[in-house]
């Protein structure tokens, strides 16, 4: 048997090939809209992807079944509770999937939505998709209530727990995405480990898993409504080719160069979020509106790059890419921690720390105010009385902000090298936070 993991490390998604080479027919499970990856693996084994399995509909990610479908003529299985549009499948609770010498084995775990199933291979290799996690379980408000989802997820988790020790686990997700909020880096794991180790599999008590589901207040994916109609509709084609913008007129302009180069010269009104940083299309999806986008790139290629990830979050009114476009003259003047120590001695700035509440419970800036940079667009009013400084932990998302909220009029200079903890290391005044029961 030909098993392979991949992992969009952008968006913490892993996805499955699994072949027989007996028979010479592959499955895809969970495939990203990046189909190409598990064509090439394939071919290169001499197999032929006959079915796209979906654990659930996805909410964070445009899926692939559909290219897999119209490309290559695979049969898409999913539960019935998907409700999909689409000719597909049904898999339900005690299914069998078989191919060659593999059988698949489905194991219906509601929770993190109602349709959810894992996956367990030749009783050895357990696909859990969005239910066990390597360290962590998954969210559970993102179908239905928390309360009636942390319960299905309990029940789920527990069924799981049942089996062999030896099982390996394989999840859906690592960290970086935001379907659950501790999980580990760490491509896999085993039954056994998890029992031991992971937090929501000590927890015994269905009412004690509930109140501490909803005690968690992660952010919800950017654009998960329209992913989830993509995924639940029609099937969704390849997108063409990204070419050069003929107009800019009425479009949203999406500058993807580094932070500094963007900083250095832009068009007005420019949204600058690096290729580079992590979690890009994340990021971009949080900050974009709806309408037209046209990208700002480096070359060609950076723009396709971007484009490509843009898609898979469902993005894909990308109408072109421009390359050293004439106009490009705004500019953003990044603040350096000595300068931003002698602006706040002075009262001359206003503070803004764009990171999550978590993170800034650990501690923040004295007198610095607080939007995370994924919720400017649509509370930055008020801000524009005097300068504005954006800071987070590194930089990265620091110089995002910045720029939204200079396409909004506001004077606003990012720190860019550097962040919170940094000022607190250099003796920078800053205060924690603490929530009530922490």
């Amino acid at each position: 048997m030909l098993f392979r993991q991949f992992v969009d490390s952008d968006l913490g998604c892993a996805s499955y090939l699994i072949g027989s080479e007996q028979a010479g027919e592959a499955i895809v499970v969970d495939p990203a809209f990046a189909i190409e990856q598990y064509v090439e693996e394939a071919e290169r084994h001499s197999l032929h992807i006959v079915c796209a399995v979906e654990t659930h509909n996805h909410a964070d990610h445009v899926a692939g079944h559909g290219r897999l479908a119209l490309e290559h003529g695979a049969r898409v299985s999913i539960h019935p509770f998907a409700e999909p549009e689409f000719d597909f499948d049904p898999m339900v609770d005690g299914d069998t999937l078989r191919f060659g010498e593999v059988t698949v084995r489905v194991l219906h775990t509601p929770g993190h939505r109602p349709e959810h199933c894992a996956l367990l291979v030749d009783e050895r290799l357990l696909l859990t998709g969005d239910s066990l996690f390597v360290g962590d379980a998954a969210r559970p408000d993102l179908a239905v209530g928390a309360a009636e989802g942390a319960e299905g997820l309990f029940h789920s988790l527990r069924r799981l727990e049942e089996l062999r020790d030896e099982v390996e686990v394989y999840p859906g997700h690592v960290a970086g995405s935001l379907c659950g909020a501790a999980m580990s880096s760490d491509p896999s794991s085993t039954i056994g480990h998890e029992r031991r180790s992971n937090a929501a599999l000590q927890i015994t008590a269905v009412d004690d898993f509930v109140a501490d589901a909803l005690s968690k207040n992660a952010p919800r994916p950017p654009n998960m409504d329209v992913i989830v109609a993509l995924n639940r509709g029609p099937f969704v084609q390849a997108r063409p080719a990204l070419t050069p913008a003929d107009d800019l007129q009425g479009a949203t302009v999406l500058d993807v160069r580094e932070a500094d180069e963007s900083a250095a010269g832009h068009l007005p009104g420019a949204l600058n979020v690096p290729l580079s940083s992590g979690s890009f299309p994340t990021k971009a999806a949080f900050v974009l509106g709806e309408g037209r986008v046209v990208l700002h790139a480096s070359s060609a290629a950076q723009a396709e790059d971007a484009a490509r990830a843009l898609h898979a979050v469902g993005v894909l009114e990308l109408d072109g890419f421009v390359v050293d476009p004439p106009g490009s003259e705004a500019r953003l003047e990044p603040v350096g921690l000595d300068e931003l120590e002698r602006l706040v001695a002075q009262d001359a700035v206003t503070v803004l720390d764009v990171r999550e509440a978590d993170e800034r419970d650990e501690g923040y800036i004295a007198g610095s105010r607080h939007i995370p940079y994924r919720l400017l667009p649509a509370v930055s009013d008020g801000l524009s009385d005097r300068t504005v400084v954006t800071i987070c932990s590194t930089g990265s998302r620091a110089g995002i902000a910045a720029s939204v909220l200079a396409a909004r009029g506001v004077d606003a200079r990012p720190v860019l090298d550097g962040g919170v903890e940094d000022w607190q290391q250099r003796g920078g005044r800053t205060i924690e936070f603490r929530r009530c029961g922490s």
